[in-house]
């Protein structure tokens, strides 16, 4: 495996290195060393190639991610997998604000927590979270599904469309227009999907769901308070 050392050589230089093997449209494994927090790290890849990132990196780590599967040994800064559209994108720690912003598919994996915003605007992508999320996660969710082993902080699903929420865990608040939705077998099934596919083996009986009342969709007066 191709080691990428960030200690010896630009992260210019790393990137253009896994897009050649983009452009060569062949399968290969990369190992990028001492990140050292570094921002962009393996943006924009578009081929099935695995990236393994041994130490912590910062904003945007596998953004805009196609095919590629990247795996961080460690924490991640904001927007870990944002825009990612295939492939998948593993944090094994911790990860900061916005984890999969706009995603519209894939998957992203945190084995540990992920900060406030979670899957804001998410289009598409499933986000398998072991910990839990804080504030606001999944305003906005057009599509996909989200599920979080832990709990989750206020405001979740605000303003939500027709993504998928399923936690484990406590949840502080809902935000506007979403609510609890009964958990049936098709639901249990997909969620047990989602699980296997991230490597956890939690029971999905302790799961709730949470989805759009489709309130907001259309402005209503008796809503206004609402909005």
């Amino acid at each position: 495996m191709p080691e990428l050392d960030l200690s010896r050589i630009t992260l210019r230089q790393v990137n253009e290195t896994l897009h050649a093997a983009d452009a060569a449209a062949r399968d290969g494994a990369f190992r990028i060393t001492h990140p050292n927090g570094a921002h962009a790290v393996a943006v924009g890849l578009d081929a099935p190639i695995d990236v393994t990132i041994d130490g912590h990196v910062g904003y945007y780590c596998g953004g805009m991610n196609k095919l590629a599967r990247i795996t961080v040994n460690g924490r991640a800064g904001p927007a870990v997998g944002e825009n990612i559209m295939s492939g998948t994108v593993r944090v094994t720690g911790n990860a900061s604000q916005y984890a999969a912003a706009s995603g519209h598919g894939g998957t992203v994996i945190i084995e540990g927590d992920a900060s406030a915003r979670c899957g804001i605007s998410m289009k598409g992508v499933d986000i398998v979270v072991g910990g839990s999320v804080g504030h606001m996660s999944a305003f906005m969710a057009q599509a996909g599904n989200l599920v979080v082993c832990g709990d989750a902080g206020h405001h979740l699903g605000d303003s939500i469309y027709e993504a998928r929420v399923f936690i484990g865990g406590i949840v502080e608040s809902l935000g506007a227009d979403c609510i609890e939705k009964p958990m049936r077998d098709e639901h249990h099934a997909l969620l047990a999907a989602l699980l296997e596919r991230a490597g956890f083996s939690t029971d999905t009986a302790t799961f709730r769901r949470y989805g759009s009342a489709r309130k907001l969709y259309n402005f209503d007066i008796d809503h206004a308070d609402a909005y």
